[in-house]
């Protein structure tokens, strides 16, 4: 079978996201956290958006034939608590290719502290833009995208119609930048324009033309639910001047 109705979701805040947003807020080089990122959890805060999501998920339960998910804990930690622990049985698939992008040694650095410790790291930055820079011992936008082309030449066959991602805000971008699909530069303003917020839900249907974007980070659920609505970029590396 061929998937045509696709969700994507961004895990719920993070311990991570909290600790990123301070760092930034308080002028710090580094992010204080000493977690490694695969195994970051969520927040109070980001469990209560996941329980939210939850209601999302009750109502379309039967829409969605299989969940993939990010190995990453805050994904994981997302889902399960949306799902429940006493709801039906959903078919879930963990894949790595959905992991949020590695930051190389720019990992935990705030903007400021990438300026200060790695000044050509932020030239090369610049230079080559957001979707080509590759930090060292980390990845591009590009080397993201090229891996989301192998899942998704997986994925999309199959086992149902429908399927719900739940993963990483960088993750949720590419994915339109590949199905739409985007140019380089139209995904770029279009990232920088809209944000991927936790909890969010984005739905894309494929028609007779090809994938189209019905919802991008619909928080909805989020405001019935009475569930904080958080904005925390995902990115950390250099932004552009």
């Amino acid at each position: 079978m061929t998937v045509r109705e696709l969700w994507l979701s961004r895990h719920g805040e993070s311990v991570a996201n909290a600790a990123a947003t301070r760092a930034d807020l308080e002028g710090l080089d580094r992010i204080e956290i000493d977690i490694r990122d695969a195994d970051v959890p969520l927040s109070a805060t980001g469990r209560d958006q996941a329980a939210a999501l939850g209601t999302w998920m009750t109502a379309n339960r039967g829409a969605v034939d299989v969940f993939w998910v990010s190995p990453y804990r805050r994904a994981r930690e997302t889902l399960g608590v949306a799902l429940g622990e006493g709801g039906p049985a959903a078919r879930i698939a963990v894949d790595e290719r959905l992991r949020d992008r590695e930051l190389g040694i720019l990992d935990l650095l705030t903007i400021r502290g990438v300026e200060r410790f790695h000044p050509e790291e932020a030239d090369r930055r610049r230079h080559l833009g957001k979707f080509y820079h590759r930090p060292p011992g980390g990845e591009s936008w590009a080397d993201v995208a090229l891996r989301l082309r192998s899942f998704l030449s997986d994925a999309l066959e199959g086992p149902g119609t429908s399927a719900m991602v739940v993963a990483h805000d960088a993750v949720v971008m590419l994915f339109l930048y590949l199905l739409l699909p985007l140019e380089e530069a139209e995904l770029l303003d279009f990232a920088a324009s809209h944000t991927v917020l936790n909890a969010s839900v984005t739905h894309l249907v494929r028609g007779p033309a090809g994938w189209e974007l019905r919802a991008f980070s619909s928080v909805d659920h989020l405001e019935s639910q009475g569930a904080p609505v958080t904005v925390h970029p995902g990115s950390r590396d250099v932004e552009p001047e």
